[in-house]
């Protein structure tokens, strides 16, 4: 923005040091045509006009480096626009992309939790109420975990390593009856890796 502005002002800034010089160039071109038309007579006045011309040719020279000053520094604004451009695009494109992707990434999920949700809902019907309602009361309180594997006598969800009487406890336990870790006091799932 600041470079387009920059490149904005300097062109305004052109376009008047031309008009600058194109008023002292019709100036000079109209005295040079009262000089060379014989319609001055006095000697005064053509020394005079003659004076004036050439301080009108000084001051066309002097209004010329000035627009080629301001013409540098408008190419210079330009191709700082044109190089800052090329970056924003540059840039637009990669967060075009990254918001693809992350749409993309987006819908994968929902999809992935669509189908979670299902299989929650069909697992969730094979199991009683109570137990059920325990699990989703200790997951509200543990952090999204209510239950954690028993693996090799630790705890999955506090990897605390049960003591010798609670491993006793859980081992002369039916496979059926619920057992819960002494720490953390989510419900323990037991498989052949134990430990027990």
């Amino acid at each position: 923005m600041a470079a387009q502005t920059e490149e904005s002002d300097t062109a305004r800034e052109q376009t008047k040091a031309e008009q600058d010089v194109d008023q002292v160039r019709q100036r000079a071109a109209r005295d040079q045509q009262r000089l060379d038309s014989g319609a001055v007579t006095s000697p005064k006045d053509l020394a005079n006009l003659q004076h004036e011309i050439v301080s009108l040719a000084k001051r066309q020279g002097d209004l010329e480096d000035v627009v080629l000053e301001v013409m540098e520094r408008r190419e210079s604004a330009q191709e700082r626009v044109n190089e800052l451009t090329e970056r924003v695009a540059s840039v637009q494109s990669k967060i075009d992309d990254a918001s693809a992707r992350r749409n993309s990434a987006f819908e994968e999920i929902d999809g992935e939790a669509a189908t979670v949700t299902k299989e929650r809902e069909i697992v969730a019907a094979a199991i009683p109420a109570d137990l059920l309602k325990l699990y989703d009361k200790l997951r509200e309180q543990q952090g999204g975990i209510g239950a954690a594997k028993l693996y090799a006598r630790t705890c999955q969800g506090c990897r605390q390593e049960l003591a010798i009487t609670e491993l006793s406890e859980i081992r002369a336990a039916a496979p059926d009856t619920v057992v819960r870790c002494e720490n953390c006091r989510r419900i323990l799932v037991r498989t052949a890796e134990s430990g027990l």
